[in-house]
């Protein structure tokens, strides 16, 4: 075990800190049992080299959803695992022995601020960016305790950026023990880079949020407003570091079969698999990072299952299969009770004012509970997303709980002098909702920030001004994200509606004595002579 056999000596006050701070993260198991693999027993330490090849991450040919791809970033994921050792990891003569071993995880994956562990995913990205020969604006400040940097990133290193931490996220959660290599899906988070441009540029309002050329566009992106932008937008972003490094260590201790939870891809690795839904693997992933909530783990099963487009389980409704309309609608998420995503495709009436195609763009809702049918706005918590062409994340306010509205026709017919709207709603007050889906489904409304003090303030849609905007609906896809349990609860109450309507279909004729006493007889008397005196028996 590492801690015993690395030295012979009564453990030193060094030693027994950096073991209580791994303890703490709950690694330090792993690496006591990863540490004897790796080392040579002679020297007790293990070789830079050996280190490297554990941490090395390599991918030949990718496969991407988008079509702007930086020919530079397989060689840039070569050089990921060199620079995690280099730069946490210290080496002595004989290698790095068990205190190194120690230090160099605590510096990288121990517990930190979110800031400082962006910092650290800033650094090993600069390092194998420069590792790989190419330029780079971040500049660090050496001897700095608290790794201040400074510099700009381009949006096309923000893509590099974010495809190296995706690409540590998938290797740890689909890579098998027994692999060496395996397949990597790239996804189209374009929608990713233009928010963080948008928050960390000068851009004016002509910019083109649809056709832009994220690899090819010239601007700068201060790193003080990148990591303001990350800690609001992607605060678990830097988690995928800690991930890659616990499965690496994992797979050198492990054996074949006891290789935990991951899986290989082996489903549709098409670039085309998943862009018929609304809910892509990139824009599923861009709301993984929002500040973590009970859903993530649901989400992350998405973005990194072998084909999104199978995942029938969870795609509880979806306009263009089940049909358009609220009652459409409520018959397919009635019952599930556990959060929900709720994405809606529409374009504004004003989108065809040029004759350019129609621009399209996505919003999302979440709620942490099932829908009901109220006349109020009712739930616990839940955010609202700008998804496509760009994303924003807009967390509750605390000043109001108007966080979902769902209200079908009454059953009875009952006169309402003011009837309450029909429809679908989030956020702002009734008759005055941020977001309204009517009863149709074709018509959405999305209303100015100043109408809603639910949710925090921001433009769903581009250049979205004061007035509502009415848009027409093309697709909507409801995510059921409350695992198997709420699957299984809201199965069970579709039987049992199924049966109840059923029973109340069936005539029991045997309830019935004779003919005289049958409603067939009493229908076939009224037809015939319908104001014919009978004799009532006494």
């Amino acid at each position: 075990m590492g801690a015993s056999s690395s030295t012979e000596q009564p453990a030193s006050a060094e030693q027994r800190e950096l073991e209580n701070i791994a303890a703490s993260t709950g690694a330090l198991p792993l690496l006591q049992k990863s540490f004897p693999n790796l080392s040579d027993p002679q020297t007790n330490a293990i070789s830079v080299q050996t280190l490297q090849q554990c941490f090395h991450l390599c991918y030949e040919d990718p496969v991407c959803e988008s079509q702007q791809k930086p020919e530079s970033f397989p060689r840039l994921l070569d050089h990921l695992g060199s620079s995690i050792v280099d730069l946490f990891f210290l080496s002595e003569k004989g290698g790095i022995n068990w205190l190194g071993f120690l230090g160099g995880y605590v510096k990288c994956c121990g517990r930190m601020s979110t800031s400082m562990s962006l910092n650290i995913l800033l650094r090993i990205f600069a390092m194998a960016v420069k590792k790989l020969g190419l330029s780079s604006n971040l500049e660090f400040e050496p001897d700095d305790a608290d790794c201040k940097i400074n510099g700009s990133l381009l949006p096309s290193d923000l893509l590099l950026l974010l495809w190296m931490c995706w690409a540590m996220l998938w290797n740890a959660r689909t890579l098998k023990s027994s692999e060496r290599k395996g397949n990597l899906l790239l996804p189209d988070i374009n929608h990713l880079v233009l928010s963080a441009v948008v928050a960390c540029a000068e851009v004016d309002s002509s910019f083109d949020l649809w056709n832009c050329d994220i690899v090819g566009l010239d601007v700068q992106l201060p790193v003080g407003k990148f990591l303001n932008w990350a800690i609001t937008t992607a605060p678990i972003l830097s988690d995928c570091l800690t991930q890659y490094v616990n499965r690496r260590l994992q797979i050198s201790v492990l054996a074949e079969d006891e290789a935990g939870s991951s899986e290989s891809i082996s489903g549709d690795m098409s670039p085309n698999a998943s862009q018929a839904l609304l809910l892509t693997r990139g824009r599923a992933w861009a709301i993984s990072l929002a500040p973590r909530s009970t859903i993530t783990e649901e989400i992350l099963k998405l973005c990194f299952s072998a084909d999104i487009v199978g995942t029938d389980e969870n795609l509880l409704y979806r306009s263009s299969t089940h049909g358009k309309g609220l009652n459409r609608f409520w018959s397919n998420v009635e019952g599930y009770h556990g959060p929900l995503l709720v994405l809606i495709s529409a374009n504004s009436e004003d989108a065809y004012q040029d004759n350019n195609k129609a621009r399209k763009w996505i919003i999302g809702a979440l709620t942490q509970q099932g829908f009901e049918n109220k006349d109020t706005f009712y739930g616990s918590s839940g955010n609202l997303y700008a998804i496509s062409p760009i994303f924003h994340v807009f967390s509750p306010s605390g000043k109001e709980k108007n966080y979902v509205y769902s209200h079908l026709h009454p059953t009875g017919r009952v006169y309402e002098s003011h009837p309450k709207p029909v429809g679908i709603a989030f956020g702002g007050t009734t008759t005055n909702e941020r977001v309204f889906i009517d009863e149709d489904f074709a018509k959405l409304t999305v209303r100015h920030h100043a109408m809603d003090k639910t949710y925090q303030p921001g433009s769903l849609i581009p250049n979205q001004g004061f007035l509502p905007v009415e848009a027409s609906i093309s697709e909507v896809e409801v995510w059921g994200l409350g695992g198997k349990t709420a699957k299984e609860v809201q199965d069970s109450y579709k039987k049992r509606e199924e049966l109840f309507t059923e029973q109340r279909r069936k005539v029991d004729l045997k309830t019935f004595a004779t003919w005289d006493d049958s409603p067939e007889k009493m229908m076939m008397d009224m037809m015939g002579d319908p104001n014919r005196v009978q004799r009532e028996d006494r």
